[in-house]
C-alpha cells in the first residue's frame, strides 16, 4: 500500500467518494493450505488447518462478489503464489504475536511485500518491536477474534495495549460465537477503532461469506483509506457450533483424502461433535468472561514508554 492510504476524511470526500463509484468488498480473513499445520498435538505432524487450493479460494471469493482479494494465511506468504498475476490480489497474512504478557494473539497485516513478512517473522515474538516495524511502515494491522481463546489465555494487560497501539478490530469473524462479535464490535465503537470482517473459513464453504465494505472505491489503496477515514462496514454471517462442526467433517475428510492410511481413524471421526462443543462452550466462557471484565473496568490508555523493567531485555536479543 502507498502512502495515500494517510490520506484524510476531507480529501477522501474529495477525490474517492463519490456516488458514480462503486462498492468495494473484501474477505480480509480468509485461508489456504499455506496457513501449515494443525497446532494440536497428535495432529500437528499429519493434519493440515486447511486443504484449500489458494486458485480456488480466489474464484470463491470473486463468485461470492468479493472487488480485490487476499490471503490471510498463518505466519505464512507461500500461498500468494498461483495469485499475483491477479490485479485485484494483494498480499496478506494473520500473525501469531507473542505480547509483553507472555501470551498470543493473531493479527491481521495486509498489503505487505515480501521484505515486510520477513521482518514481521523476525519480530512477531515481540510484540513492541513488531508494533514499531508496523507503524514505522504505515501497514494497516488488525487484532483479530479479539474474545475468543483460540490463541490460549489472554491477560488484562494485552487489552491495554489492543487499545492504544492496534488500529482495528476484528468485529466480524465468520467463525465466532455472535457474541464475541458483538462484544468486540462495543469495545471497538467505545475505544474509535476501526471495524473490520472476515470470514476467517479454514474450508471453502464459508470463504466470502462474511466481509468487509468500502463505498467509493476503486482500487485496494483506496479501499484501506477508506477504512482508516471511517468508510468502511462489516457485513455477513457469524459463527456456530453447527458450521464450524461441518468444517471439522470436511477438513476430515480432506485429511482422509490426503494420507489415505489415517482411514484406520475414521472411527475417531465420531467424537467430532464433542470436541466442537467443548471448543465452543470454552469460547463461550472466554468471551463472558472478558466481555465483562473490559465492560466494568476503566478506560486506561497505555504508552509505549508505560513498560515494566523486562523493557531493556526486550531490546537486549
Amino acid at each position: 500500500m502507498g502512502t495515500f492510504t494517510q490520506i484524510s476524511r476531507p480529501l477522501y470526500r474529495l477525490f474517492i467518494s463519490r456516488e458514480e463509484n462503486c462498492t468495494m468488498r473484501c474477505d480480509l480473513h480468509v485461508h489456504s493450505i499455506a496457513s501449515g499445520m494443525f497446532n494440536a498435538p497428535g495432529l500437528n505432524r499429519i493434519c493440515r488447518e486447511c486443504y484449500t487450493d489458494p486458485a480456488e479460494v480466489y474464484e470463491r471469493l470473486k463468485r461470492m462478489g468479493m472487488s480485490i482479494v487476499t490471503l490471510t494465511d498463518h505466519d505464512s506468504i507461500d500461498g500468494a503464489e498461483p495469485l499475483r498475476q491477479h490485479a485485484d490480489f494483494f498480499l496478506s497474512e494473520e500473525v501469531t504475536v507473542r505480547m509483553p504478557s507472555g501470551t498470543e494473539m493473531h493479527m491481521g497485516v495486509y498489503g505487505i511485500t515480501e521484505r515486510d513478512h520477513a521482518e514481521i517473522q523476525r519480530r512477531r515474538n515481540d510484540f513492541i518491536a513488531l508494533l514499531m516495524y508496523l507503524t514505522e511502515r504505515k501497514l494497516f494491522f488488525s487484532a483479530n477474534h479479539v474474545f475468543s481463546g483460540l490463541t490460549g489465555r489472554r491477560e488484562a494487560e494485552d487489552f491495554h495495549w489492543f487499545e492504544s497501539y492496534v488500529p482495528a478490530f476484528e468485529t466480524r469473524n465468520g467463525q465466532m460465537w455472535p457474541k464475541s462479535n458483538e462484544s468486540a464490535a462495543r469495545l471497538a465503537a467505545r475505544l474509535g477503532k476501526i471495524a473490520i470482517a472476515g470470514s476467517d473459513s479454514h474450508t471453502i464453504a464459508g470463504v466470502g461469506l462474511t466481509f468487509t465494505e468500502v463505498r467509493g472505491a476503486r482500487t485496494a489503496d483506496e479501499f484501506f483509506v477508506g477504512l482508516r477515514t471511517g468508510h468502511g462496514r462489516i457485513h455477513g454471517a457469524h459463527g456456530s457450533c453447527g458450521k464450524l462442526t461441518a468444517d471439522v467433517f470436511s477438513i476430515v475428510r480432506s485429511l482422509f483424502w490426503d494420507k489415505p492410511w489415517t482411514l484406520a481413524m475414521s472411527p475417531l471421526a465420531v467424537l467430532v461433535p464433542a470436541f466442537t462443543a467443548g471448543h465452543w462452550l470454552n469460547e463461550i466462557r472466554f468471551c463472558r468472561k472478558w466481555s465483562s471484565a473490559i465492560e466494568r473496568g476503566e478506560k486506561r490508555k497505555r504508552m509505549l514508554w508505560d513498560l515494566d523493567s523486562s523493557f531493556e531485555a526486550n531490546w537486549a536479543s
